[in-house]
């Protein structure tokens, strides 16, 4: 069988929006890899070219700095959902409309880290550290969970006021404890290839994990942002 042949085949088995919609989610993952690195550029140098164990006080530093280029992810995902801005030009306006807000919200989330893990530290060899490095565990767990929402939560509407998006983040966060795990899981996966493979893991993989935080973020937060309505108004 010839291979134009082969191909003749394969077009008639799969529709052409199916190849049309494909292809677009492959550059969607390709442009938005491209940008995240670009705009985690302090984040991903110090990654690749230190030792997180004796660096991270500068990775504390730098961690806040990579938040609105996830929250510019997260709008470009949108976008491309609702049909809107392509990858590039929602990225880009993701980041002039989110970023000072994600960068407070990065910068909280990485206090809270930073905080809990000095005091994991510092409880480790205590008595009662089988009962607090657990609940210290849960809380910065219930931090970045909080934080990856509120994130979301602003990439969806902008001029969001903090009180309500923080509380909205918490609230729902804990009632749909399951979705966010399961993005917490996907970020450590994710990790654990940016260790292995860091060329993987940023070329390939790191949009795949933020569209299933996304994905899931979003489900979380529907009570909150009426997607079915607004759904329905850009119809």
């Amino acid at each position: 069988m010839s291979k134009n042949g082969f191909l003749s085949k394969l077009n008639g088995l799969v529709p052409h929006d199916t190849w049309a919609s494909l292809i677009g989610m492959i550059y969607l993952g390709l442009i938005v890899n491209l940008l995240l690195v670009i705009s985690c550029l302090p984040l991903v140098a110090l990654l690749v070219t230190t030792d997180p164990a004796y660096s991270w006080p500068l990775l504390a530093l730098a961690a806040p700095l990579a938040a609105p280029g996830v929250a510019a992810a997260f709008r470009a995902f949108r976008e491309h959902g609702a049909g809107g801005l392509g990858p590039i030009r929602a990225f880009v306006a993701g980041l002039r409309d989110t970023w000072w807000r994600a960068l407070v919200i990065g910068a909280a989330v990485t206090a809270v880290i930073v905080v809990l893990l000095v005091d994991v530290r510092m409880l480790a060899a205590s008595p009662a550290a089988v009962f607090t490095v657990p609940l210290l565990g849960v809380l910065g767990l219930l931090a970045l969970g909080a934080g990856l929402l509120s994130l979301v939560a602003f990439a969806e509407v902008p001029q969001a006021r903090f009180r309500d998006v923080l509380r909205a983040s918490l609230h729902l966060g804990l009632r749909r404890w399951y979705l966010t795990a399961v993005s917490l899981v996907a970020f450590a996966v994710q990790a654990a290839v940016f260790a292995t493979a860091p060329a993987l893991g940023l070329g390939l993989t790191a949009s795949a994990a933020l569209y299933l935080a996304w994905t899931n973020s979003r489900f979380t937060l529907r009570p909150v942002l009426d997607l079915d309505e607004t759904a329905a108004a850009r119809a």
